[in-house]
């Protein structure tokens, strides 16, 4: 159950930022015992998947604050995102030390789907609103977004490995915030379509 949720967590957090939970379970893993990775995924810590996800990571953080480039970020990200959820969904359910559930062990499949689809799903919330974002602020929003994202990022995945019971709480919570920033902006942009054809 555990597992599961913290699977969860961090899938979402991917549809975010791919590169940072696959960077925290990676961190985490490497220098602690909290986490231990099977040996099938053992290569997520290595210095050569952690220094590629930082390069990627760095990437990630620079043209996501960029208005009109951060939707063609989003596209491109429409791949990995989800994959990147089911990678660190499939290593997470299988690492023993956070739950010894066999039937995930013996199912890993259902990791990997679980961890695409909740994945693919903050992607599509977070690649729907920020156009919206950008379009209702001019393109002031697009940094002011991506850092709270980032954010948000960080903060699920490290609840997802250290307190996975909070999960369920903070997906409701990202799934409100995304609805209510979206329906906030296109009411914005309304009243501004509004007053400009008046004028």
């Amino acid at each position: 159950m555990f597992a599961a949720l913290t699977g969860m967590g961090l899938s979402a957090a991917a549809g975010l930022n791919a590169y940072i939970p696959f960077l925290v379970v990676a961190l985490i893993a490497r220098f602690t015992d909290y986490l231990t990775l099977p040996q099938g995924y053992a290569w997520i810590e290595s210095w050569w998947a952690i220094g590629i996800g930082a390069v990627l990571l760095l990437a990630e953080v620079v043209l996501d604050k960029i208005p009109a480039v951060d939707t063609v970020n989003d596209a491109v990200q429409t791949f990995i995102r989800p994959s990147m959820g089911g990678l660190i969904f499939a290593a997470t359910s299988a690492a023993g030390n956070l739950d010894h559930s066999t039937w995930m062990t013996q199912n890993p499949w259902v990791g990997v789907v679980l961890g695409i689809v909740t994945s693919g799903l903050v992607h599509g919330g977070k690649t729907l609103a920020r156009p919206a974002i950008n379009a209702g602020t001019l393109g002031f929003g697009a940094p002011v977004a991506s850092t709270v994202e980032d954010g948000a990022s960080i903060g699920l995945s490290l609840v997802a490995v250290f307190v996975p019971v909070l999960v369920i709480v903070l997906l409701v919570a990202l799934a409100w915030v995304l609805g209510w920033l979206w329906l906030t902006v296109r009411r914005w942009r309304r009243r501004r379509d509004r007053r400009t054809a008046v004028a």
